[in-house]
């Protein structure tokens, strides 16, 4: 029988694990994740209270969690913290990021370079290995790594950001192998610019960011963090159950001009 598409998209009974939850793209993940009926782990830096609080707001349970995701230790921590709250876990996004500088490799130091990797590469691996044991307990679920569009395409001054995004579209990839027999799910999840706070470190005011990022993007305009929100739901419900170790690019057409 062919379920139907409402319960395709619901998150009801599961628990989701969302880093870099603190804002932007992460909160709206958490939103829509609680709207569709699931309890979610909220994971900074900085304990992002505020999501949790919204989440709860919608109906939902939901942890705040402070955790550096490059910290083997407080990766592990936060999984023992939602198998003790929930005793299961259903999905995880890796969604944490950083600021990285503009410049050639020429000008970018080996500890920002690091520290870039650390948090979005290696990060991902860590929560990754963190939880996997219990998704898979759980009977299985979906992984999602927020990789972007500069993970298929250059950008000048952006050699850091652009391998790192492309390692995990390559990661996901290589995840979703191994552990497809374990049933769950690995993809990548590319958005285009999105209208969060890294614009406005990069460009100094929302306005300059539009003018400089919408024409190179074909709808001609610059994204709305709900719009990446609703692509993460669908890979992590049921209603992307025949897709695994693929990208989804959402990106405004980006990649196609």
């Amino acid at each position: 029988m062919t379920q139907p598409l409402a319960d395709a998209f619901s998150l009801r009974g599961k628990a989701a694990v969302i880093t870099g939850a603190g804002g932007g793209i992460g909160t709206a993940i958490a939103l829509a994740f609680a709207e569709a009926g699931a309890r979610v782990a909220c994971v900074d830096l900085n304990q992002p209270e505020e999501t949790a609080a919204a989440v709860r707001a919608a109906g939902t349970d939901a942890l705040a969690l402070a955790c550096d995701v490059s910290d083997e230790n407080r990766t592990a921590a936060v999984a023992a913290e939602v198998e003790a709250r929930w005793g299961n876990a259903h999905i995880l996004v890796n969604g944490a990021s950083n600021d990285d500088p503009t410049g050639s490799i020429l000008e970018i130091g080996l500890s920002d370079w690091n520290r870039l990797f650390a948090v979005q590469v290696t990060g991902a691996y860590l929560m990754s290995r963190a939880m996997l044991p219990a998704i898979i307990k759980s009977g299985g679920g979906s992984i999602i790594l927020i990789a972007s569009q500069l993970g298929h395409v250059g950008a000048a001054g952006r050699p850091g950001y652009c391998a790192a995004k492309g390692a995990l579209v390559q990661l996901a990839k290589a995840m979703a192998l191994d552990h497809a027999a374990d049933k769950v799910r690995v993809n990548s999840l590319s958005p285009g610019a999105i209208e969060t706070r890294r614009m406005l470190i990069r460009h100094g005011d929302l306005e300059t960011a539009k003018i400089y990022n919408a024409p190179k993007h074909a709808l001609g305009r610059i994204g709305q963090p709900i719009e990446i929100a609703r692509g993460a739901l669908f890979l992590a419900s049921d209603a992307s159950s025949f897709m695994t170790g693929a990208d989804l690019l959402i990106d405004g057409g980006y990649n196609a001009i």
